[in-house]
Order: structure tokens, then C-alpha cells, then sequence
């Protein structure tokens, strides 16, 4: 595994809600990301709780979380250690009220 593979891990691992996305819950830098954030705010996810990682600092991340969730695009959002998706799943899974039930649960 290699070293940004195994940083991507240990926060993948280690944080309950954990959202790469490009800048930050506070200034998204995408409209992807933006909406990202709105959704997992609109689950009741408190705007502190949202471990983000910003992938344009970070080149290494930025190609290395799509070959750890073999998904092609960005933001990817994980909660509890399980990959969920980007914005256009979230947003599906939130109107259905699936991701309330995956964060609450």
C-alpha cells in the first residue's frame, strides 16, 4: 500500500463522517462539494462533526482516493469507514431518506 494510500485509510478509518472534496465545508471550492456539504447539513450532520479533506492540496490524495474507491470523481463521502458516494448519490439517498438512516444508524 503506499503512503497515500495508507493515509487515506487511517482517515477513512478513523473519522465517523469524512467527506473529500475540494476545499473545505467552510469554502467549497466546487459546486459538487457545495452541495455535498448542503446535504449532509440537511441531515442534521453538525457542520463540526464533518471531517473534510481538502484533495487540492494534495495531488497524492487527489488521485490517490479514487483508486481506494475505485470511483472516478470527487466529493466522495464516507461514513463509518463505508464509501457511500459523490453528490449526485448523496443527494439520491437523502431524498429517499436513506442517508439519514446510514448516518443516524
Amino acid at each position: 500500500m503506499s503512503d497515500a494510500q495508507q493515509r487515506i485509510d487511517e482517515l477513512v478509518k478513523g473519522n465517523e463522517v469524512l467527506l473529500f472534496m475540494k476545499g473545505s465545508a467552510s469554502f467549497p471550492m466546487c459546486g459538487f462539494s457545495g452541495r455535498a456539504i448542503q446535504v449532509l447539513k440537511a441531515c442534521g450532520v453538525e457542520p463540526k462533526a464533518i471531517k473534510t479533506v481538502n484533495v487540492l492540496d494534495d495531488a497524492e490524495i487527489r488521485q490517490g482516493i479514487k483508486e481506494y474507491s475505485n470511483w472516478p470523481t470527487i466529493p466522495q463521502l464516507y461514513i463509518k469507514g463505508e464509501f457511500i458516494g459523490g453528490s449526485d448519490i448523496m443527494m439520491e439517498m437523502y431524498e429517499s431518506g436513506e442517508l439519514q438512516k446510514v448516518i443516524n444508524g
